[in-house]
């Protein structure tokens, strides 16, 4: 399995930190070198968090107005609960594009399944009679790879565009209708649209819902609830946002991935399959962060970061080389207040990183 998912070579990259800041300790965009194995940093011979550093990060936490919620853990260990605004951690949010994480996971177990083929398989057969006589020959090119790491070639759905798609009457022919700005398997370009084209793939491969399909292969497995979400008028659900996940659902995903697909001693996800999502295959061109399949990638003091990431800071943020995972779900009905993800991203890099470096033998503090 794990030569299907892996990816066909490492190159340098680019990676999204704290960034946004030049005030001095933050940490800030770093290089990772030709060659470097992202997912293989050497595990920390610490333990839990330093109480001081913990208490200061919750600090810093409760100080940023569009933050609802934190969860720290080390270790598979909560550390940290905190509902600074909002509903509960047991209260399912809409996760807005870290929905993009979710259904990506859905793609690995479809493959591991046999109801895909491969990250190779391209779309449009399985679509058939969805892809519409107006889309461009092009089309037939598109494969599981490019859309679940946003190179479908295709014009974005998101940004300006996005009222209008979700206006429309079919939101697959709508997507698979725009003209192409580069070839399938080029340039990212972020697009939710891409991600919708996933979720109707994946219904039609199995003659499922994405719902359903989320519910048996995640929710049952990771003991959590996954409640519905909206759908488009021909009743696919949405790919790629407005999925609804508590706090305390997305630790057990973030986990989920930590612990290579394995979750209470079941493989959930096939081998294989994280280190081939956390492999960088494209580049954000507007914040220069590397992505992979659904997740985002980048560094901080050194330490490989991966994390899910939806409007406004719905984050889900996983830094294997420290056993550390943590959830952050924010306001997402109201406006991204100026700095709230650079916010996130340092305490993260700036807070929590450090604290599991110094570590502390337990939770004290928390």
């Amino acid at each position: 399995m794990l030569n299907r998912f892996r990816a066909a070579l490492l190159a340098p990259v680019l990676l999204l930190t704290a960034c946004g800041s030049a005030e001095p300790g933050r940490a800030q965009v770093a290089a990772v070198q030709p060659g470097q194995d992202l997912g293989q940093s050497p595990r920390a011979a610490t333990t839990g968090l330093d109480p001081a550093l913990l208490r200061s990060a919750l600090d810093e936490a409760g100080r940023l107005p569009q933050l609802n919620a934190l969860i720290v853990a080390r270790d598979g260990r909560t550390v940290a609960e905190r509902v600074y605004d909002g509903p509960g951690l047991d209260t399912p949010v809409n996760i807005k594009s870290a929905s993009k994480s979710v259904l990506a996971a859905l793609a690995g177990v479809a493959i591991a399944r046999g109801e895909l083929t491969g990250l190779d398989q391209r779309v449009a057969p399985v679509l058939g009679p969805r892809v519409p006589a107006a889309a461009d020959a092009e089309v037939a090119a598109i494969t599981v790879e490019h859309l679940l790491s946003m190179r479908a070639g295709l014009q974005s759905t998101s940004g300006p565009n996005y009222g209008g798609w979700v206006s429309s009457r079919d939101w697959v022919a709508s997507a698979l209708s725009r003209p192409f700005v580069d070839r399938p398997g080029g340039r990212m370009i972020y697009s939710t649209g891409t991600s919708h084209i996933l979720s109707a793939t994946l219904a039609r491969a199995t003659g499922r819902s994405t719902l359903a399909l989320a519910r048996e292969w995640l929710g049952e497995p990771l003991g959590i609830s996954v409640p519905s979400w909206p759908a488009d008028p021909q009743g696919v659900y949405f790919g790629g946002n407005e999925m609804r996940l508590s706090p305390r659902a997305l630790l057990r995903f973030g986990e989920l991935y930590r612990n290579d697909g394995v979750a209470g001693g079941r493989r959930v996800l096939p081998e294989g399959w994280v280190e081939a999502s956390w492999t960088k295959r494209a580049t954000s061109p507007w914040s220069g962060g590397g992505y992979g399949l659904g997740w985002w990638i980048g560094e901080a003091r050194g330490h490989p970061i991966y994390f899910a990431w939806g409007y406004g800071g719905q984050m889900v943020y996983v830094v294997p080389s420290l056993g550390l995972t943590a959830v952050m779900t924010s306001d997402a009905d109201q406006r991204s207040v100026d700095g709230h993800i650079q916010a996130l991203h340092a305490l993260v890099a700036d807070r929590l990183i450090p604290a599991a470096e110094r570590g502390a033998g337990g939770a004290a503090g928390a």
